[in-house]
């Protein structure tokens, strides 16, 4: 994967998850889900599916998380279902749970591919209870699905270098990397690195402009993530910038739902960051890290650079997102190709002019129903190939 990545470059080929029946833990109880607001599972699928569509009639290959699941070898399925499923045995003697385990490993084998799907998605627990009746247990099922798969953004990122397994800083999230690093596996594509220990890396913090990794640190990626990458060469880019998020808000947990890149010469921002001084919440300062031609290692050249000052040095159009258009999730659009980006539809009249002036052609997404998971046209895709632009 030798190529100089940037955001703007046409979109190739990209993975997705088209949500299904794990979702519905999540929006019967919104917050524990990290979703904003209850949303209709089925309307959500539906939405996901015609965004799919959208992108392929762009020319673009999807791969779908469910679909590489039904292509799988059925030994790496049977594993990973092995780790998903659980028998919560704490309440049983050595002998009596060691003979849950067997039996575990006796159904895991007889099982069918759809049900090894259904055990990876729902991350079903079984907790047992030794009883004096003919049956032997007693038992309590628990399911902790994987309702934010469908962020497929989050679990990894793609550098000129090739791709990074992150460690996602909620736990209800961590064995979603284990199950998108299988997905590679399947698609012959191996990583270079696995983040891991106290490091925090999310895809939503990862965006490519050509010889610069922007990368986002504040609720969702940590120094010592960055330190992982650095150390390791991973970014693949002459020039890191460290964009340091202040604000710690759940709405704008990523550094893709304050900012976006459209072109080489053109991003959006929220306006409240484009505003913001130092001292604000709001404000955003970043550190830049030039790699020493010739070797690996990565020396601070500048730092507590105001980020909006960085973008206008190196020529950046900064297009102004409104609180409402934000709201909406305005600035998780994906950019598909030069000026092209597919955002979610609803957004003002003002901002669609603002686009418009700037050349960009939009295409709107439906995504209401979708939205309400804290994510849009971004956070839902991981693009694992791009066209660079010569």
């Amino acid at each position: 994967m030798d190529n100089p990545q940037a955001e703007w470059s046409k979109a190739g080929i990209v993975l997705m998850h088209t949500p299904g029946q794990e979702l519905f833990n999540g929006v019967i109880h919104p917050s524990a889900g990290l979703f904003e607001d209850y949303f209709d599972v089925d309307v959500a699928a539906a939405e996901h599916q015609n965004y799919i569509r959208m992108l392929q009639k762009n020319g673009i290959k999807v791969y779908n998380v469910r679909d590489i699941l039904e292509e799988m070898g059925l030994d790496s399925l049977r594993f990973l279902a092995g780790q998903l499923l659980q028998y919560d045995v704490t309440t049983l003697d050595e002998e009596d749970a060691a003979g849950a385990d067997r039996y575990k490993q006796e159904v895991l084998a007889k099982m069918s591919r759809a049900d090894m799907i259904r055990c990876i998605l729902l991350q079903p627990s079984v907790v047992l209870y030794k009883t004096g009746q003919n049956t032997g247990y007693e038992a309590q099922y628990i399911h902790n699905p994987l309702m934010n798969l469908y962020f497929t953004r989050d679990q990894s990122i793609v550098t000129p270098r090739g791709i990074v397994i992150g460690n996602l800083n909620s736990t209800q999230r961590e064995p979603e990397a284990d199950i998108i690093r299988y997905c590679y596996a399947h698609l012959g594509l191996q990583p270079i690195l696995c983040i891991s220990d106290e490091g925090r890396l999310e895809g939503g913090d990862y965006l490519p402009a050509g010889n610069i990794s922007f990368i986002g640190n504040g609720m969702r990626t940590n120094d010592e993530g960055i330190r992982q990458m650095m150390e390791a060469d991973a970014f693949g880019h002459d020039t890191v910038v460290v964009v340091r998020d202040h604000k710690f808000w759940q709405k704008q947990m990523h550094l893709n739902t304050y900012f976006n890149i459209i072109d080489a010469d053109l991003c959006a921002m929220s306006l409240s960051r484009i505003e913001a001084q130092p001292g604000d919440p709001d404000y955003i300062n970043c550190d830049v890290w030039v790699r020493t031609p010739g070797t690996k290692k990565y020396t601070l050249t500048r730092n507590n650079l105001s980020f909006v000052k960085f973008l206008e040095e190196r020529d950046f159009e900064i297009i102004p997102i409104d609180s409402e258009d934000e709201m909406h999730c305005a600035i998780n659009f994906l950019t598909v190709a030069p000026r092209h980006i597919m955002a979610v539809r609803g957004q003002s009249e003002t901002l669609q002019k603002r686009f418009a002036e700037a050349g960009v052609k939009v295409e709107w997404v439906p995504m209401e129903s979708l939205i309400k998971g804290y994510g849009a046209a971004h956070c839902m895709t991981q693009v694992l190939k791009r066209q660079p632009r010569w």
